[in-house]
């Protein structure tokens, strides 16, 4: 199957301005990093949280369950600083091909972002006694 249509012409912004082109996509890059040190600022805190509630004994539930809300949330804004670096990658590049890719990434990142967002609210549904 030939998907060479993907590929498209030379971004104009990569052709007229390569060292603007170029600051955007380093821009990109840091904000990848970014996404990362907010998710594992995340994990961290949910490892120190479930060692807190197996530390707790009788009360690790509603321990538990608060930690594993607020991973959902470093997950859910890590998700969210991604789709802004794939949106200036996708604005760099002008292929088609990457900005397919940046639909489908934003569709499966919003169809995580939406299941992890009920988890949370159920999680603190049940924390209120719901």
């Amino acid at each position: 199957m030939d998907l060479s249509f993907l590929e498209g012409r030379t971004s104009l912004l990569a052709t007229d301005l390569p060292q603007f082109a170029e600051w955007l996509g380093v821009l990109a890059s840091v904000i990848e990093v970014l996404a990362v040190v907010v998710m594992a600022m995340g994990i961290l805190r949910f490892v120190a949280g479930f060692v807190k509630a197996e530390a707790a004994g009788a009360a690790r539930g509603p321990r538990l369950d608060s930690a594993r809300r607020d991973l959902g949330r470093y997950i859910l804004s890590g998700l969210e600083v991604l789709i802004v670096s794939d949106i200036i990658h996708t604005a760099v590049s002008m292929q088609l091909g990457d900005l397919v890719f940046l639909g489908l990434l934003v569709v499966i990142r919003s169809a995580i972002s939406y299941f992890l967002g009920r988890e949370i609210e159920a999680i603190g549904r049940q924390e209120r006694g719901e």
